[in-house]
């Protein structure tokens, strides 16, 4: 093996996604979120597999990403576009039956005037201040989108990963205020399913509990990267490692460097406080993470290995998240193309 190999589970992703189903009454439908290749993972892949399983809608980012979709699923799923209806987006739209959500009175104009007659959502600001018509605009606009039909009215909360933080509460309170006895409703990713039936409304959008992540504690591990050794050295106490002799030995030390590094998605802020294992056992991450490798201390281990792992049952996105001062998201996304990928469920 020369190159790191990455196996991603679809069944365990598709579990996840029957996990976050199950919570939810019998009215409310789970939906995928899919955006971003799949959180990294290949879209047509993850869309095509939990397809299988029983989802009917997905969301995507942008038009283009709702194209790879449509190929994926076929004609009868739903998909929807979070960003609406960007400029130029109208021949995307129409050509593979997107749903674009409304965000602003300037989408709502431009996708009345550049795709009469096709399906739309729109999207609330409900006090996030990143997208979704504000209450003024929504007043205004409301009687004519609610006459045109939207097929869902959604939000989006800024702190669902935190349950007992005020702003869910509020956020809850104002979405009610404005779109009380419209039509089909949604404000809960995966933290808001968590939190419980009253953030459920008619439709669920999971996205990283689907892929392994927070807050999504009990979610099934997706994803496994063993990176191969490239060379093991003995490194004399005072000696240093790396760029910069950003880690230097106090006693003799067994160095290994592994096949893998920034350009894979392995950030450099991952350095200080990282770990890799060697079947169960931990191994320090020392010096800086570089573009193709990175050096860790192997000096306790019984056997010199010929892998190591960076993520799986020991070690999930989050904890690696956690080591570079970011979150699971940026870790999933950011998998690199050089890995050899294997495919569990895809089938």
């Amino acid at each position: 093996m020369s190159a790191a190999e990455l196996f991603i589970d679809l069944d365990a992703v598709a579990a996840n996604w029957r996990a976050l189903n199950a919570m939810s009454s019998g009215h409310v439908e789970t939906a995928a979120v899919v955006k971003a290749n799949g959180y990294g993972l290949d879209v047509t892949r993850v869309a095509r597999r939990l397809q299988r399983e029983g989802a009917q809608s997905f969301f995507v980012a942008i038009a283009d990403e709702g194209l790879a979709v449509r190929k994926a699923v076929g004609g009868d799923a739903d998909i929807y576009v979070f960003s609406g209806h960007m400029s130029g987006d109208g021949a995307v739209i129409q050509s593979a039956g997107l749903i674009p959500m409304l965000s602003s009175p300037e989408q709502v104009a431009r996708h009345f005037a550049d795709t009469p007659g096709a399906s739309f959502g729109v999207q609330l600001d409900t006090g996030m201040n990143r997208l979704g018509l504000e209450a003024d605009d929504w007043a205004a606009l409301r009687g004519d989108l609610m006459a045109a039909g939207p097929r869902l009215v959604i939000s989006h909360l800024a702190c669902a990963d935190e349950a007992d933080h005020p702003m869910n509460h509020q956020q809850l309170r104002t979405f009610h205020d404005m779109t009380d006895g419209v039509a089909r409703r949604s404000l809960a990713a995966t933290g808001g399913i968590l939190m419980g039936e009253a953030y459920h409304f008619d439709l669920v959008r999971p996205g990283i509990g689907l892929y392994g992540g927070m807050p999504f504690a009990d979610a099934a591990a997706v994803v496994r990267l063993s990176v191969p050794v490239v060379q093991t050295r003995t490194v004399r106490p005072f000696e240093t490692v790396g760029y910069g002799n950003a880690w230097q030995a106090d006693i003799e030390r067994q160095i290994a460097t592994i096949a893998a590094g920034y350009a894979d998605g392995l950030i450099r802020a991952m350095g200080k406080g990282a770990k890799v294992f060697a079947g169960d056992v931990p191994c320090p991450v020392v010096g800086r993470v570089s573009m193709d490798l990175i050096t860790v201390d192997v000096t306790h281990l019984d056997e010199l290995p010929e892998a190591v792992e960076i993520l799986g049952p020991h070690q999930g996105v989050d904890d690696l998240a956690e080591a570079a001062g970011t979150i699971g998201y940026e870790i999933l996304t950011s998998l690199g193309h050089r890995y050899g990928r294997h495919y569990r469920g895809e089938h």
